[in-house]
């Protein structure tokens, strides 16, 4: 890839970012149709003060993720990341959530490096973060709602 093509994927990723930080899909705790399918997570990021309280609920025919909302203040890289979140996981089964957010973990860690075109590219609009990993300080928060996600996950089959 040119380096301008990458610049001008990583402005259009910076974009995405900023998109997501202002219009934060997903926002707002929702009342679950069924609380006994609901999983809840608070996750706070001590390095800076961002906090997510994050509500997933599941299907109880399919066990997919039939909504997922949350609430919560902090940068626009948490934000937006959380609101990424949401949009990739409302619809998916358990199973598939979790290895997305194994990768988006992944991505967190590459240091700038990626995963390469494939894993990104199943990644959607959560490869825009890509360019995060190359600040470790900025890495906890993107990945403060998808720990919230794996928590409330946790808590959900467990009957929490």
């Amino acid at each position: 890839m040119s380096s301008t093509s990458s610049g001008a994927m990583e402005q259009l990723y910076q974009q995405l970012i900023l998109d997501h930080a202002r219009e934060r899909h997903g926002y707002g705790l929702r009342d679950a149709a069924d609380p006994s399918r609901v999983g809840e997570s608070f996750q706070v990021n001590p390095t800076c003060g961002d906090e997510v309280r994050l509500r997933v609920e599941l299907s109880p025919d399919s066990g997919a993720v039939s909504d997922l909302s949350w609430e919560g203040i902090g940068c626009s890289i948490s934000q937006a990341s959380t609101s990424v979140l949401s949009d990739l996981v409302i619809g998916a089964q358990v199973s598939d959530v979790v290895a997305t957010s194994d990768r988006f973990s992944e991505l967190m860690q590459s240091r700038g490096a990626g995963l390469g075109e494939e894993a990104e590219d199943a990644l959607g609009d959560a490869a825009a973060f890509a360019g995060v990993s190359k600040y470790p300080a900025r890495v906890k928060c993107a990945l403060l709602g998808w720990m919230a996600l794996r928590d409330a996950l946790i808590k959900v089959s467990k009957g929490e």
